[in-house]
């Protein structure tokens, strides 16, 4: 797949790890589905469609594992 304009409901992040490297995540409400999709430069990598109860998931997921992570750091030992 090649470059498309974002959808009007929607937002793009950009990777921390790789130069060029998108998350898109697209509102298509006619389809009462959320797209995220992973971009290198102007190609489409891989798509994800996912229904609103799933994006609720997710998002509590992420929570959680920065919960978690955020815990760990706290209970390493210095020094």
């Amino acid at each position: 797949m090649t470059v498309s304009p974002l959808p009007r409901h929607g937002a793009s992040l950009t990777g921390r790890d790789r130069s060029g490297r998108t998350l898109r995540i697209a509102q298509h409400r006619e389809s009462s589905r959320v797209v995220l999709s992973v971009w290198q430069d102007g190609t489409c990598l891989a798509t994800v469609r996912l229904a609103p109860e799933d994006v609720s998931a997710l998002v509590a997921e992420l929570a959680r594992t920065l919960q978690a992570d955020a815990t760990a750091s706290q209970i390493r030992p210095t020094g």
